[in-house]
């Protein structure tokens, strides 16, 4: 089937339509009366865009001052089917109308529960309990963990993000929980294997996989014995879109058997298709125990989710009245957009539209690598790819945040809106996008690059 013949309900060819200077005054206005009232600490990308937005539709999102651009950052991983698709917008639009709040039972979350069932990730693994954001979801697969197992330590890994919670917090594997201690005891971090910077100065294959051999003799040295689970992501998205070797997972799959302790698979980002596979931890063969689910099968409504082997769910005391329930999860309106995105997401095809699409970016994408001397690796797996920016391909160093946040002011003054404010560019655009719009933004990066490799910015260190 050709492009112009497919079934996804949004737009193709999508371009940025700039009318006013970016941002505009309009936007300067209401960003002026907001930042009198907001307290400090948003999106950082959204702080430096400067812009106030007003509708969008597939891959697009206008300003109010009536400006267009094209979004590859997707709500970093939420907008899986495209701002504003007609038949969400329907489904929404029909639902509150009905019912919004409530913990009872409804046919939308009767119909939603289905449909992830039709998706388990592993088999036996289909029950399900709805919440409203993601650190809420694995917060809740931490209790039912220590609940089934009766034991209290957790690993997770370096890079590894699952929310700011202070259960999920303790597992963070980066410097982001600086000045936030004490951490939660019986909380400890392993290396993961992130290729482009191995730990230990190693190559793939030839490694072995020798940074799960390193997590392993940590994890014995480190812990009491007492590992209720190992909570990983099949491929880490806060980290860098860092992409392991398939046999990563499957080394710890073998040490939390070791250990006799749960794997938890934390799909938040990775889910209903936005690797190419409706899973990510389908890439590797692996099966988890549990699955943390949410952003973009949501379609946009907060809404999370844990899915988990049917005898782990019976654990006590997570499994009384109200043990492991949530004010919001599942509600008849929630229920109803994550059972139209799933319908969606289903019918229109769009988990082989990300497979092909994310080769169609990743194919344009690694063609820069030489072109470009501050490229020094592009990687992805369906619509989750990254670029490292780097000051040296040798030595692997990063290129300053002054050189990527003038990357960043010049992709949106061209109606580009993207997450190359860091060294590790990001890129998940929706599901729902077209191989035209994507050689539309791919156009706009190449400008931007040519520019930076002409004024050889990129070598500034500060």
């Amino acid at each position: 089937m050709s492009e112009t013949e497919r079934k996804i309900g949004q737009p193709v060819n999508q371009k940025p339509e700039l009318k006013t200077a970016i941002p505009g005054p309009k936007s300067k206005a209401l960003i002026e009366r907001e930042s009198k009232v907001v307290a400090p600490g948003l999106q950082r990308f959204a702080q430096m865009a400067g812009i106030v937005v007003k509708k969008g539709r597939g891959s697009a999102l206008t300003d109010v001052d009536g400006n267009t651009f094209l979004d590859v950052i997707g709500g970093i991983g939420v907008n899986g089917l495209g701002h504003s698709h007609p038949r969400y917008v329907k489904a929404l639009q029909d639902q509150v109308a009905e019912l919004s709040v409530g913990s009872f039972t409804s046919e939308p979350r009767v119909e939603l529960l289905e449909r992830i069932a039709e998706h388990r990730p592993a088999p036996g693994v289909f029950r399900t309990q709805l919440y409203s954001g993601g650190a809420e979801a694995v917060e809740s697969a931490l209790r039912l963990a220590k609940c089934y197992t009766g034991k209290y330590e957790f690993v997770s890994f370096w890079g590894g993000f699952h929310g700011k919670t202070m259960g999920v917090l303790s597992l963070m594997g980066s410097d982001f929980k600086e000045k936030l201690g004490p951490m939660v005891p019986g909380s400890h971090i392993a290396p993961y294997a992130y290729c482009y910077r191995c730990p230990l100065k190693a190559t793939y294959p030839t490694c072995g996989i020798g940074c799960a051999e390193l997590a392993r003799k940590q994890i014995k040295a480190n812990t009491s014995g007492a590992i209720a689970a190992f909570i990983v992501e099949p491929m880490q998205g806060s980290a860098g879109n860092i992409i392991p070797p398939k046999e990563f997972l499957g080394a710890v799959r073998s040490m939390a058997d070791e250990f006799g302790a749960l794997m938890i698979a934390d799909e938040m980002i990775t889910g209903f298709g936005r690797t190419g596979k409706f899973w990510g931890i389908e890439h590797s063969g692996v099966k988890p125990d549990m699955v943390t689910i949410g952003k973009q099968f949501g379609g946009g409504v907060p809404v999370s989710g844990l899915i988990v082997r049917d005898e782990i769910a019976n654990a006590q005391p997570w499994a009384k009245p109200s043990g492991s329930s949530s004010s919001y999860g599942g509600n008849p309106l929630v229920s109803a957009a994550g059972a139209m995105a799933l319908r969606i997401i289903d019918e229109e095809g769009l988990v082989e539209n990300s497979r092909k699409m994310g080769e169609h970016l990743l194919k344009r994408l690694q063609a820069m690598v030489d072109e470009y001397p501050f490229i020094g690796e592009v990687r992805g797996e369906g619509l989750f790819l990254a670029v490292e920016f780097v000051r040296d391909k040798t030595s692997r160093e990063a290129i300053s945040k002054t050189v990527t946040h003038w990357i960043f002011d010049e992709c949106v003054k061209r109606g580009l809106l993207t997450m190359s404010y860091e060294p590790k560019f990001r890129l998940q655009p929706a599901m729902s996008i077209d191989s035209q719009t994507l050689d539309n933004v791919v156009g706009i990066l190449k400008e931007v690059f040519d520019l930076l490799k002409q004024n050889r910015m990129w070598e500034k260190n500060a």
